[in-house]
């Protein structure tokens, strides 16, 4: 075994779980490190809290004076959390969190000191962001970018600084992060919801859109992961051979957490509850060393500032456990990779769910108007829905037998089914007494009844209907929750924009509200049919099925990615005042930027570790072979030699054609990759990366595999899966 494995095998086994201090009471904990409605209501006054709770409810602008007393009042409470700095966090589009720090601390003359902080210091801060990506809207040379203050969503403390969650936008004003255009989205969904919720409530006045998120994640020793550069550089291991033993006997899923991984997740918990996020659900996942933690439902935006914020924190607490957060969605091959559910739903500020049934016809059919307007809007924009969850790590997992297909479908259960085939029953036009008072109590009066037994789930399905909500199940692990929420919300609020107008227009023309309702419900199931899928989403059958149907299967994130330039899917965005056809083209091309730079890191890291690590070993130990051929050559007759000496010999020559194989691979693929950045379109860059580039992993991957089972174990210079892959 050769040193660096030896140490590294050595210093895991040795690894003692670190303590941690655990609360009687996590309830105890949570906001204890947020600017929480309760510590604005001790350190603001009451003018100030007023006008602070009308820009988080209703967006409304906040006064230069009282940004002031804002600033004066958070930045006092900071202090008395220890804090010396304050940062703009915000969610440039690098897919991880940024922040520039600066002390409250000001001279003020005579060799006096103050800690400062004031209402423009609160409201804005001018990052440089000429080095942030930004698809071409900036060049450069024009450096000016300026970071604002977002008060729909609480500041916190970490360690000794306050964070203030932000927006980042251009000198221009075009958007280069995910929460701009995300709360766009959840201000035009929340105008479309409102008014669609009064048919039914006239008290409701604003709909929140709902996020609960559910994040997976693989553990390693730091000490093993130090020895894979793949890893380091890349998130995955680009070369492995499986072990005997993987995920086959299922004895991992559910199962006893190890210790070490629990007082981390222990850890984990203390600290997210410090700073609000409300983690509520821990467990292992499917694969060995893959595990799940999932908080309560919040409003989205504040989900999404949650969640980047616990990738952070992952990292953070797992560097004091001596252990690293896999957050590619397959890290491993042959197991299972990894995902982030996003469990979405709309709530009213009265309370309701409007996903979920209620007590009465007139809740169910509320409950049926926002239901069926969402499969209508998937059916409708299932292409962006699908580019929305394209990158270079959930390529290798979408469609494997662990996650949704690429192909967008929804899947609601037969019992919903059922009610959506008698609603599409319904005669157009005006219906008679008898004919309402069937269709409330025996269709609509009994959904509660039949949701009651629909709690079967379909893991195949990306998008799944699941008794309240619906969850997005193709996202991946390490993408920022921001975009799907932002692309769900735009959709939705889309529909729910024409919807109205439909019901008004037959309103206007003398059917009552129920009947209008009805009647566009019943076009939106006729025309939404061919997005319901309730079977095996990994079968063959399904791919034809829904060929037929009209539906796309985009198997790569270039093809995915196309669909964003088109212009029914630019003009859905520019509508609803959620992108400017600028952000949109910008961010496409951002977008295939990454992908053909991760897959280019990916092909020059696999390079190196063929060229410097396999094939020099190989080398090594086939050397060491043909000396004990030459040796047993000495001292046998020829008969006897060439009868001994066969096995060796068969394997000296399959590692030749190893070396050879493996070395002509790597040729090609070094080849390829510059052939690949001739291309001067992003579009056309990322597609050979792609189809010409990546083939290559494979191949050159299956080879180094089979070698790894030939050359001797004691001077194989990579960790291999079985030291990786069951954490103690």
């Amino acid at each position: 075994m050769s040193k660096l494995r030896f140490n590294a095998l050595y210093t895991a086994s040795n690894r003692k779980p670190v303590d941690v201090v655990i609360p009687d009471r996590l309830s105890k904990l949570f906001n204890s490190n947020v600017f929480s409605k309760e510590t604005m209501q001790e350190y603001l006054t009451k003018d100030a809290y007023k006008y602070l709770k009308a820009a988080r409810e209703k967006g409304e602008k906040i006064p230069r004076e009282i940004a002031d007393q804002v600033a004066t009042a958070m930045k006092e409470w900071a202090l008395s959390r220890g804090a010396t700095h304050y940062t703009h966090w915000f969610q440039p589009l690098t897919g991880s969190t940024a922040e520039k720090h600066d002390a409250f601390f000001d001279i003020i003359g005579d060799d006096r000191a103050i800690e400062k902080f004031n209402g423009s210091m609160l409201v804005q801060q001018e990052p440089d962001a000429s080095s942030f990506p930004n698809g071409g809207i900036r060049n450069t040379f024009e450096a000016r970018g300026y970071s604002a203050w977002d008060p729909t969503s609480s500041a916190f403390i970490i360690d000794t600084t306050l964070c203030i969650p932000s927006v980042f936008i251009s000198y221009t004003g075009d958007t280069l992060d995910y929460k701009t255009p995300l709360l766009r989205a959840l201000q035009a969904v929340d105008e479309a919801a409102t008014d669609v919720a009064r048919y039914f409530d006239r008290n409701v006045n604003k709909v929140h859109s709902t996020l609960g998120w559910e994040q997976e994640y693989f553990l390693v020793d730091s000490a093993m992961f130090n020895t894979r550069p793949d890893l380091q550089l890349t998130g995955k291991t680009l070369l492995g051979h499986s072990p005997a033993k993987g995920q086959q006997l299922g004895d991992h899923y559910f199962g006893s957490i190890p210790l070490r991984v629990l007082r981390y997740m222990q850890e984990l918990e203390v600290e997210a509850m410090k700073i609000g996020i409300p983690v509520k659900t821990r467990h292992n996942e499917v694969a060995p060393n893959q595990f799940e933690c999932a908080p309560i439902f919040e409003e989205a935006n504040q989900g999404v500032d949650n969640n980047s914020l616990l990738m952070d924190l992952m990292n953070r607490i797992a560097e004091k456990h001596n252990l690293k957060v896999l957050l590619h969605e397959k890290p491993f091959d042959g197991v299972n990779g990894s995902g982030k559910h996003n469990n979405w739903s709309l709530q009213t500020d009265t309370g309701e769910n409007l996903l979920s049934p209620g007590k009465n016809p007139k809740q169910n059919l509320q409950f049926l108007t926002f239901f069926i307007n969402t499969i209508k809007a998937v059916s409708e924009y299932s292409d962006i829905m699908r580019s929305t969850i394209a990158s270079a790590g959930n390529d290798y997992r979408l469609g494997g037998h662990e996650a949704p297909p690429a192909i967008i479908s929804i899947f609601i259960g037969t019992q919903l089914t059922s009610v959506l085939d008698e609603l599409e029953k319904v005669k157009k036009g005006k219906l008679s007494p008898d004919e309402k008072t069937d269709l409330k109590l025996n269709i609509v009066g009994k959904i509660p009844e039949i949701l009651l037994d629909n709690t079967d789930r379909n893991r195949t399905s990306p998008f799944a209907f699941t008794g309240n909500k619906f969850e997005f199940r193709a996202v991946g692990s390490s993408a920022n929750c921001a975009e799907p929420m932002m692309v769900i919300n735009t959709i939705v609020a889309d529909r729910l924009k024409k919807f109205k107008i439909e019901v008004d227009a037959l309103i206007e023309k003398g059917l009552k509200k129920d009947e209008a309702i009805f009647n566009v419900l019943r076009d939106y199931i006729k025309t939404s049919r061919h997005i319901l899928f309730e079977g095996n989403g990994y079968s063959k059958e399904w791919e034809d099925e829904a060929a037929k149907r009209g539906l796309s299967n985009y198997k790569t994130t270039p093809e995915a990615l196309k669909v964003e330039l088109e212009k029914k899917n630019m003009d859905l965005f520019i509508r609803n005042s959620v992108l400017s056809k600028v952000e949109i083209e910008s961010r496409n091309e951002l977008k295939l930027n990454k992908y053909s730079t991760l897959v280019e890191i990916e092909a020059k890291v696999l390079a190196d570790l063929a060229r410097n690590h396999i094939i020099p070993t190989a080398i090594l130990y086939q050397n060491d072979l043909i000396k004990n051929v030459k040796g047993l050559k000495s001292i046998f007759p020829d008969k006897e030699f060439k009868s001994l000496a066969k096995e060796q010999m068969d394997l000296i020559r399959m590692i030749s054609e190893k070396i050879s194989r493996i070395k002509v691979s790597v040729d090609q693929l070094l080849s390829e990759i510059e052939k690949s950045n001739q291309n001067k379109s992003e579009q056309k860059r990322a597609e050979a990366f792609g189809s010409r580039v990546k083939p290559y992993f494979s191949i050159i991957r299956a080879d180094v595999d089979e070698l790894e089972m030939l050359v001797d174990d004691e001077v194989w210079p990579l960790t291999k899966y079985r030291e990786f892959m069951f954490m103690d």
